[in-house]
């Protein structure tokens, strides 16, 4: 069973014309980064003292989304308070799992509360520093019913590849093995809202596996290759990472630690002239 809450701003008007929308899959349990973060949810995990999810939903303002849709499962009582303390104008709007559901069924259930055709989808820890317009232009431009931000990654194992062939169409997700070279799957997505819950799904699924895989050679599946930061905190080694990456941001730059909420736009400037 799940609960959903709605909680966008007293007042908004509907018909002024909106920006992106975006689903943030912040509901799972983060068990690979419990050494390091044990009492809160994985997005919670504090960078010199920002929960992750800050350094999120500042992206996605930055890139243009308006109405924020959350995710939410495994001890989301402190990411609603966050984000309800820290963002109290945002759009926002809660989807919350009693039970987990998977990657999909949380899409799923929280594209229920989706206004638009078409929604952004990312993880709630992952960093990839996109340009959500371009990647929404070409979904649109394409009549996708999922377009895939991918990133090209060498020696890696952590992750499956992707195959595309001449029209950026996705044929084929390889399963993880060492890749001295390839196409990863980036973790976000837009969405043909319509198209995806016409599928009737059951309510616990993976996306990746019963949605991307099993309707590739039968939907427009779409890729494009993103060279921008990457990085996914979900174990320890990346995690620390992410956070050295911010040290040496703030101190090349020689902001100040207490100008760190106020200077992510420049945060997110250097991660891509530095990284």
């Amino acid at each position: 069973m799940t609960t959903t809450k709605n909680t966008e701003t007293p007042g908004s008007n509907s018909t002024v014309q909106k920006g992106y929308e975006a689903i943030i899959l912040a509901g799972g349990l983060g068990t690979r980064l419990r050494s390091v973060v044990n009492e809160v949810p994985k997005c919670m995990a504090p960078v010199n003292g920002i929960p992750f999810i800050h350094f999120i939903v500042e992206y996605l303002r930055k890139e243009g989304v308006e109405i924020f849709i959350f995710s939410l499962g495994y001890k989301h009582e402190i990411i609603t308070a966050y984000l309800d303390n820290t963002f109290p104008t945002l759009q926002k709007k809660y989807s919350i799992e009693e039970e987990l559901l998977g990657t999909g069924g949380a899409i799923q259930k929280a594209c229920e509360l989706v206004e638009g055709n078409d929604v952004v989808v990312l993880n709630g820890d992952t960093m990839f520093n996109i340009n959500i317009s371009d990647l929404f232009t070409t979904h649109q431009h394409k009549k996708a019913a999922c377009t895939i931000a991918l990133k090209e990654m060498k020696q890696f194992n952590r992750y499956g590849s992707v195959q595309l062939d001449v029209h950026d169409r996705i044929t084929a997700f390889n399963e993880k093995q060492y890749c001295e070279k390839g196409l990863i799957n980036g973790g976000i997505y837009v969405v043909d809202v319509a198209s995806f819950l016409a599928k009737n799904l059951p309510a616990v699924f993976s996306f990746e596996k019963d949605y991307l895989e099993k309707f590739l050679h039968t939907d427009l599946i779409i890729g494009q290759q993103k060279d921008y930061y990457f990085i996914d905190i979900g174990i320890p080694e990346d995690y620390k990472k992410f956070e050295d990456n911010y040290n040496i941001i703030m101190a090349k730059h020689k902001y100040q630690p207490s100008e760190k909420f106020n200077l992510l736009g420049e945060f997110f400037e250097a991660l891509i002239s530095d990284f």
